[in-house]
């Protein structure tokens, strides 16, 4: 294990290859395992054991690879940050209300700009739409899921 800059960079053996370094291409993450700040795991499981009622509905929808047969993780550190529902496949993040606040959209646009450059698209949600309009808020991650595997 390497670490550099608070950021953990360890190497992963892939099943069909030689070690590959963390953000790099390979068959165990389905995609792309990216480097995560450590401090953040600890913080990643709490947040999982918490989660509130519109986070559940939706992880009921996210989970087993109900959406196209793609893998969610839910509360996953990445970077300085701990994404709510994170699919590497589709490099996709799908995340929660409190971002939607105007408090919270200066910072959220520093954190999008760190995220894009990985390639990776935000889905932002409300906790009403998940709760309310479920299988509407699905379609769209299922919508965005297929577009994106599909580049």
């Amino acid at each position: 294990m390497v670490l550099g800059s608070g950021l953990w960079t360890e190497q992963v053996a892939g099943e069909h290859g030689p070690l590959l370094p963390k953000g790099a291409a390979n068959g165990v993450s389905g995609g792309f395992v990216q480097p995560y700040d450590k401090k953040l795991k600890p913080v990643s499981r709490t947040l999982r054991s918490n989660m509130t009622d519109a986070e559940r509905r939706l992880w009921q929808r996210l989970r087993y690879r109900q959406l196209a047969g793609v893998q969610f993780y839910r509360q996953k550190p990445l970077l300085s940050f701990i994404v709510d529902f994170y699919c590497p496949v589709a490099r996709l993040e799908v995340d929660g209300s409190q971002h939607l606040e105007p408090e919270h959209r200066e910072k959220d646009a520093g954190r999008d700009a760190q995220l894009a450059a990985l390639g990776l698209k935000v889905l932002r949600f409300d906790d009403r739409q998940v709760l309310v309009e479920t299988q509407a808020v699905v379609e769209v991650i299922y919508r965005t899921v297929m577009e994106r595997v599909a580049k």
